[in-house]
Order: C-alpha cells, then sequence, then structure tokens
C-alpha cells in the first residue's frame, strides 16, 4: 500500500485530502499544528472504514519536528509515496500594521516548511525512481492579495518552488505540481461575513465559493495519475482570476 503524507490534515483541504486519499486506498499520514480533537476524530471516523491513517503533532516551522515525522512515516508505513505541502498560515492587514514576527512567521511555515519538507522527502523519492509532491499554493501567489502581502508573497514563491522542482526531479519521475485554491469555504475564510461571501460569489463565475473537496480531488489527480503532468499549476477558484 503507498503511503500519503499530508501536511495540516486535521481540518480544511487537508482534511478533505487525507478523506479523499484514504477511501482510495492510500495509507494516509498527516501532520497538524494544534487541533488535537479534530486530528483524533478524523483517525476515529477512518479507522471505522477500515483506512490505514496516522497523525503527528508538528510545526511546519519546526525543521526538527518534521524530520521526526518523516522518519516515523518510513518507518511505519515503509516509505513516502505521495507528498501533500498544505499546511499554511496568514494574516490579514495592511503590511505597515503586520507584525515583524507574523512576517517571519508566515514565511517560516507557508514557504520554509515546504522546502524542508521536500527536501527531507525527494532524495528517497527519487532513489525509489517514483514519487508526487503536490504543492497547495493560492490563487495570490498567482494574483497577489491587498492586506495579505506577505501571504501572497510566501504563496508565489511556492508556485516557484513547484516549477524548479519539477525540472529538478524530472529525470527521476517524481512529479511536482501545484494547486492553487480560491475562495474556499474553510476556517481560513472564517472572518468573511455573510454579506463578504454574497459579494465575492457575484465575483466567481461559476457563483458559489470553492469546498475543501473541489480542490482534494485535484490534489488526488496528481497523487493517483497524471504521470507526465509536472511542473503545473492548477487554479481551483470557480473562474475567479481567468
Amino acid at each position: 500500500m503507498k503511503t500519503v503524507l499530508v501536511t495540516g490534515g486535521a481540518r480544511g483541504i487537508g482534511r478533505a485530502v487525507v478523506k479523499l486519499a484514504a477511501k482510495a486506498g492510500y495509507a494516509v499520514a498527516f501532520t497538524y499544528k494544534s487541533s488535537d480533537g479534530d486530528a483524533a476524530e478524523l483517525v476515529g471516523e477512518l479507522a471505522k472504514q477500515n483506512c490505514m491513517v496516522s497523525a503527528y503533532k508538528a510545526d511546519m516551522a519546526d525543521t526538527d519536528a518534521l524530520r521526526r515525522v518523516t522518519e516515523d512515516v518510513v518507518s511505519n508505513f515503509g516509505g513516502i509515496y505521495a507528498l501533500v505541502n498544505n499546511a499554511a498560515e496568514s494574516v490579514i492587514a495592511p503590511l505597515a500594521d503586520t507584525s515583524d514576527a507574523d512576517v517571519s512567521r508566515m514565511i517560516a511555515v507557508n514557504l520554509e516548511g515546504v522546502i524542508s519538507l521536500t527536501k527531507l522527502v525527494c532524495p528517497a523519492m527519487a532513489s525509489a525512481r517514483q514519487g508526487k509532491i503536490v504543492n497547495i499554493a493560492s490563487i495570490w501567489g498567482v494574483s497577489g492579495a491587498s492586506c495579505e502581502s506577505v501571504y501572497s508573497a510566501t504563496k508565489g514563491g511556492v508556485i516557484a518552488f513547484t516549477k524548479a522542482m519539477a525540472k529538478e526531479l524530472a529525470l527521476s519521475d517524481v512529479t511536482v505540481n501545484c494547486v492553487c485554491p480560491g475562495v474556499i469555504d474553510t476556517d481560513m475564510n472564517s472572518h468573511l461575513s455573510a454579506q463578504d461571501k454574497k459579494v465575492l460569489e457575484e465575483h466567481i463565475p461559476v457563483g458559489r465559493l470553492g469546498t475543501p473537496e473541489d480542490v482534494a480531488k485535484v490534489v488526488l489527480f496528481f497523487i493517483d495519475g497524471a504521470e507526465y503532468v509536472t511542473g503545473q499549476t492548477i487554479c481551483v477558484d470557480g473562474g475567479f482570476i481567468v
């Protein structure tokens, strides 16, 4: 059984990816930062469906913790076939009002964490001559978002990193692709009022916010096939930035 490692898997998009991958027959390991209850609930739910799922509490900004997770997953599952770099943090504020600590934190989690974990898993993938890496960026990494400048910058960095790693790992039969969610109905957008959501829906061609499952289906496409697709960035945004 092939194993998928998902970061930020207890809630939102990550949770949807964990569920979809597990139900598709993969063993799934996922990390989470602080949502103990959500993580335990997810593991219990999927265990009842005879899925093989394990949760690891780890901070994406802690490289030593990420190393321990990867070593444990390899030890318990026999290897990592696919990595989904999903975990991210955002602070919504004008740049002048964004603290230095918040800037450092977003860069550490959203960009450096992705680089660190990819660095930890890609040598074994290359050696095995198989593997799928899927990075979750954002449409704001493509077009930029007012009052989310640092978040946008980190996600733009993830897109560039995806393209570079796709070239680096191509001859090792490891694909690296990127998914850019649009406005998805998750906790990250819980600050939006009903009126805010209505206004956004009017600007989204398909007329609704996205769901975590909308994104997870595209992630699974990259994991479960797409052998001749690498270095690509797919926006899952209902046509928002067409």
